[in-house]
């Protein structure tokens, strides 16, 4: 927290509080518009708290999460520069001929591997390695692709909701509170598997009997021979080496006092200095060069930017407000607090962007830990926030980035997923899975 004394009362001859949730509400109305960029949006906005006079360019720097941006740039590197050795590519299709190509067999497999992937990828990155390949063996077994892309779409959302590194609302509350690696796994592992089997079982028995094929072109998918997606042996050791010890890095940085971000950047050096060692000059800078272009640098400035417009609100008080305000709605009950977090987090999620919402909710809700017991009382609402902000992700086509990214290649693809049409299948999962955790939230903290 800063030191509030140098924060002014009056900006613009305002309250600076009023000031601060005008540029506020200025900048999400245009946010959720997409009229602008996002980036420019969050930059605009955070340098207007500034030339305000709310915060002061120091101020504004301690407000960035900087471990947070290292966890992201550190984990696109290395995702860039593994995927470039066709291993994503090659589990999907080592999975696929595991069911012996069969459609059904398939549905179930390829949303187990979709979530599997997005523990550790961005949800993003992940539908855009599976999508194609998909494609690809719908194609093959001359079926419609279409249940397997929405089934990938669920299965991205749900399945980042396990670990820290999966979906960005993780990333922004586990360096917010320190939290590890095992952290999310432990807790919310087990929702997630629980979740994923509800979901491939249900889609199962909705599309499953109508899933058919024949001999002829399962056979064709089964001569697919599936090393041959791997393009470069060297780097997939490589790749393996450096992801291994980066997982193993986030599972004990918590007895080592070292910050995720720390481990993700170390481990992004190294796979770059293992994927040029021996290169000369000019292919070196250039392969450099290339992996930096392929980091979401977008995403990395709408952070930087997010970061400082919420510590405007932080700084005024703002959120301390709206904080004892939520005190005095949930009677200061932690379980109250809970499921009113969860279920309001994943309606709004649906509709908007969950990084500006999860942003905004984290210091708001650090106000409230003092009053309502401390932090470890409170853990049940960060994980609330976490499960409702990623699974509302699901409610609407616009609910996640990846949702977007699928159905802009199923446009491509002739396949298109309409807005309606998606909402028929989005908002059952979405209900059912805020529901499932609403009962295990329910038994792991409150039934005593």
């Amino acid at each position: 927290m800063s030191d509030l004394s140098t924060i002014p009362n009056l900006v613009w001859g305002l309250d600076a509080k009023i000031v601060a949730v005008a540029i506020v509400i200025i900048s999400y109305v245009v946010l959720f518009t997409e009229k602008v960029n996002r980036a420019i949006v969050a930059l605009l906005g955070a340098s207007i708290m500034i030339l305000a006079g709310i915060l002061t360019q120091e101020t504004a720097l301690k407000g960035i999460d900087f471990n947070t941006l290292s966890l992201l740039i550190g984990m696109m590197t290395i995702v860039g520069i593994s995927e470039k050795s066709g291993m994503f590519q090659y589990v999907a299709v080592w999975a696929a001929k595991k069911v012996k190509a069969n459609p059904r067999g398939l549905l179930v497999v390829l949303s187990l591997v979709t979530a599997f992937f997005s523990a550790f990828l961005d949800n993003v990155t992940t539908v855009l390695l599976i999508a194609p390949v998909t494609f690809q063996i719908t194609r093959k077994l001359n079926i419609t692709p279409y249940p397997y892309l929405v089934v990938e779409i669920f299965a991205s959302n749900i399945g980042g909701t396990s670990t820290l590194i999966g979906d960005p609302p993780n990333i922004l509350i586990g360096s917010s509170l320190g939290l590890s690696f095992t952290d999310f796994l432990f807790e919310l592992g087990p929702i997630v598997l629980i979740t994923m089997i509800v979901l491939a079982l249900g889609f199962d028995f909705i599309w499953g009997k109508r899933l058919v094929t024949t001999e002829a072109n399962k056979a064709t998918v089964m001569n697919i021979e599936e090393k041959d997606c791997i393009t470069d042996k060297g780097l997939l050791a490589k790749s393996l080496l450096v992801l291994f010890c980066v997982i193993g890095g986030f599972m004990s940085a918590e007895h080592f006092h070292i910050a995720n971000g720390t481990i993700a950047m170390a481990g992004a050096a190294l796979l770059l200095l293992l994927y040029t060692l021996g290169d000369k000059h000019d292919e070196r800078e250039q392969k450099v060069e290339d992996i930096f272009s392929l980091v979401d640098w977008t995403t990395i400035f709408f952070f930087s930017g997010l970061f400082v417009i919420v510590y405007g609100l932080e700084v005024t008080g703002v959120l301390a407000i709206l904080g004892q305000k939520f005190v005095e709605m949930t009677e200061g009950s932690i379980e109250k607090a809970t499921f009113l977090i969860l279920w309001s987090s994943a309606i709004v999620s649906s509709a908007i962007d969950n990084i500006p919402f999860v942003a905004t909710m984290i210091p708001m809700i650090k106000s409230m830990e003092e009053s309502m017991g401390g932090r470890e009382a409170m853990m049940p609402v960060w994980w609330a926030l976490s499960l409702g902000a990623c699974f509302g992700g699901n409610g609407t086509l616009i609910g996640a980035s990846a949702n977007v990214i699928v159905a802009g290649m199923a446009q491509r693809e002739g396949h298109p997923i309409s807005f309606l049409g998606f909402m028929l299948w989005s908002v059952p999962t979405m209900l059912i899975s805020v529901f499932i955790a609403s009962l295990y939230l329910e038994f792991q903290y409150f039934m005593q």
